[in-house]
């Protein structure tokens, strides 16, 4: 997959209070209309969404322009 492939969901990461031990969808594709996780509609696009589960209960910044070098974590790509 390249960065050319995803669309861009947004211009600001997205604030989530993640909970420890639950487990997360990030979308990667960037067309979920659930941003910043994943509602499916990557199906056909050969882009899997991300699965994770929250370490500990924190809030965290997660990547919505999708092209961070830290997924799912915002990495600051959004302002290049």
């Amino acid at each position: 997959m390249s960065h050319a492939d995803v669309h861009r969901a947004g211009d600001t990461p997205i604030k989530v209070d993640l909970i420890a031990g639950e487990t997360y969808v990030w979308c990667a594709c960037g067309r979920s209309a659930a941003q910043p996780f994943c509602d499916g509609s990557h199906k056909g696009t050969g882009i899997d969404p991300l699965v994770f589960v929250a370490r500990k209960s924190e809030a965290v910044f997660l990547c919505n322009c999708k092209q961070t070098l830290t997924p799912p974590l915002c990495d600051g790509s959004h302002k290049s």
